[in-house]
């Protein structure tokens, strides 16, 4: 077995390299693209994302990426979101009023945190599931986390009594906010894995683990 093949969405986001060095650390076989077929292709994608709901929406839509991101969640390919790159995934974001549509794949809205002090920088604890698979032994760790916006409910709807409802993460930070969730193909996490020292690397390790 080689290394899994993981494609880190180059969208023009930040600084995307710590990512791709924290990848590679634990055993990746990383592509810094924007490429089509590399992005559907690999067998893990990673969508990271920094600064503001609507650039990387924008950016995101620019390069294709939300159609690309699209088709890999619904053929049950492994996508992981990382800070905003977990945001956009949720049905919209408001920002200093303004609404921004997201890609939709879960119920709720990207909002100011309800906390005295923002931005929400620097270590904090998790709730996970008893059975979550990104956090599987890591249920007492701290993870590094940067950001003024955040879901702060949850409300999502099971339509089919065979549907699996996804396994939603939370942290608080003046109040509850979703730190993580895992469905399906799809997870995403409000944090920093790549800053997150030995916890954030077992994250990595245990997502590579699902593809």
């Amino acid at each position: 077995m080689g290394a899994p093949r993981v494609a880190v969405l180059d969208y023009g986001s930040g600084n995307v390299r710590s990512a791709v060095r924290a990848l590679e650390r634990v055993g990746a076989d990383v592509t810094l693209t924007r490429d089509p077929k590399l992005v559907s292709e690999a067998e893990g994608l990673v969508v990271p994302g920094v600064g503001a709901f609507a650039a990387v929406m924008k950016a995101l839509k620019d390069v294709g990426a939300v159609h690309q991101i699209g088709r890999r969640v619904a053929g049950g390919r492994p996508v992981l979101g990382i800070c905003v790159g977990h945001q956009v995934f949720f049905e919209e974001g408001v920002e200093h009023g303004v609404r921004t549509e997201g890609i939709g794949e879960w119920p709720g809205t990207v909002e100011r945190l309800d906390a005295p002090v923002v931005p929400h920088m620097g270590w904090n604890t998790i709730d996970a599931p008893e059975d979550s698979v990104l956090f599987d032994g890591l249920h007492d760790e701290r993870f590094y986390f940067v950001h003024s916006y955040g879901v702060q409910k949850w409300e999502f709807e099971v339509l089919q009594p065979r549907m699996k409802p996804p396994k939603v993460t939370w942290s608080t930070h003046g109040a509850p906010f979703i730190a993580g969730v895992e469905n399906g193909p799809l997870s995403a996490v409000q944090f920093h894995p790549e800053k997150s020292g030995d916890a954030g690397a077992q994250l990595l390790q245990n997502w590579l683990g699902t593809l």
